[in-house]
């Protein structure tokens, strides 16, 4: 099913810029949200194998952010950010692909089910030691600036990671090299099940960019536009010479850390309160208020991306398994 193009297209006649840019992340919210919905069922049915993860409550700072970047930009995604994917132009049959662990997946099943990137749209794959991403990132960009490019990296990381020694040491080099890099930290809250207050020596991790001579930024992780109009801010001074810069992101992550979690540790309130500020949901009351969102307009747009998930499953269902044939030559350079 084809999806109207004026809940997408930023040349649309009767809509202004914002309006348009409104609807284009309504779409991209809904699509992450039905992708991870699908694949979390295929789990459910024994097709996916290992674990499943899912980033449900914190998409808004997946699409707000992807929506930010610019061709030659490259991201740094993490097991919730699969929006990012989608955004830089994963198909969602490629990204059901690599949950299935099929040949039909970029990394054409030869890695983990949530391992997923293509440097040629713009994301690296997921490293499951956090934050590990974030110097290949940093090497990346750097490369490409070196060659006259104009181009940022945006790497996404958690409460957690941000305490690895890789994140300071990563954070402190690209400050010295004033490197076009940004930082998005989703503090969604947790380290798995421990808290990242009883982590952290300051409140806010943005407190720390002070001492890589970074620029500071703090955002509402839930509301996908000012998560865009932030993070494209922070891109915009790194691209522009002005050097590195941390974004934190205040999110939650509705369901536990992995599909095997059943967030016993979590407190009941503080869940429900989250889930009052569902992304799609506020994402949909500013769409009304702004953007000329209509009933019509909402169940067209739940229509069209279920249509587009139901076909991407049953083509992934098709796509073969991998062999070994060939495998040597995707490890070794000769």
């Amino acid at each position: 099913m084809a999806i109207n193009p004026a809940i997408l297209d930023p040349r649309s006649d009767s809509l202004d810029a914002r309006s348009a840019l409104i609807r284009r992340v309504g779409y991209w919210l809904h699509l992450t949200r039905a992708l991870e919905e699908a694949g979390k069922r295929l789990y459910l049915q024994g097709k996916v194998p290992g674990n499943f993860y899912d980033g449900r409550g914190q998409e808004a700072t997946a699409v707000g952010a992807a929506l930010a970047l610019q061709e030659r930009d490259i991201a740094c995604p993490l097991i919730r950010d699969m929006g990012v994917h989608l955004v830089r132009g994963l198909e969602p049959e490629e990204l059901i692909c690599t949950y299935l662990g099929r040949e039909g997946g970029p990394m054409r099943g030869r890695d983990g089910n949530v391992h997923v990137g293509d440097i040629r749209r713009g994301t690296l794959p997921l490293i499951s030691h956090l934050p590990e991403m974030l110097p290949i990132g940093l090497g990346v960009v750097l490369g490409r600036v070196w060659r006259g490019e104009r181009a940022a990296c945006l790497a996404f990381c958690g409460d957690g990671g941000a305490n690895g020694g890789v994140w300071h040491e990563t954070l402190n080099l690209a400050g010295v090299w004033h490197a076009p890099f940004v930082v998005i930290v989703e503090r969604n809250g947790w380290s798995y099940m421990t808290r990242s207050a009883s982590m952290l020596a300051v409140e806010r991790v943005a407190d720390r960019a002070a001492g890589y001579g970074m620029a500071a930024y703090t955002v509402d992780g839930n509301d996908a536009i000012e998560v865009h109009d932030v993070v494209e801010r922070a891109l915009a001074h790194a691209r522009d010479g002005a050097g590195p810069a941390l974004v934190e992101a205040w999110t939650y992550r509705i369901h536990g850390h992995g599909a095997h979690d059943g967030q016993r540790y979590v407190p009941k309130d503080e869940l429900e309160r989250w889930k009052a500020r569902d992304p799609l949901v506020r994402w949909q009351e500013r769409a009304r208020a702004e953007a000329q969102w209509t009933d019509a307009d909402q169940a067209h747009l739940q229509e069209v991306v279920t249509s587009q998930m139901r076909a991407a499953v049953r083509r992934a269902l098709e796509s073969p398994l991998p062999v070994a044939d060939g495998l040597p030559g995707q490890v070794f350079a000769a």
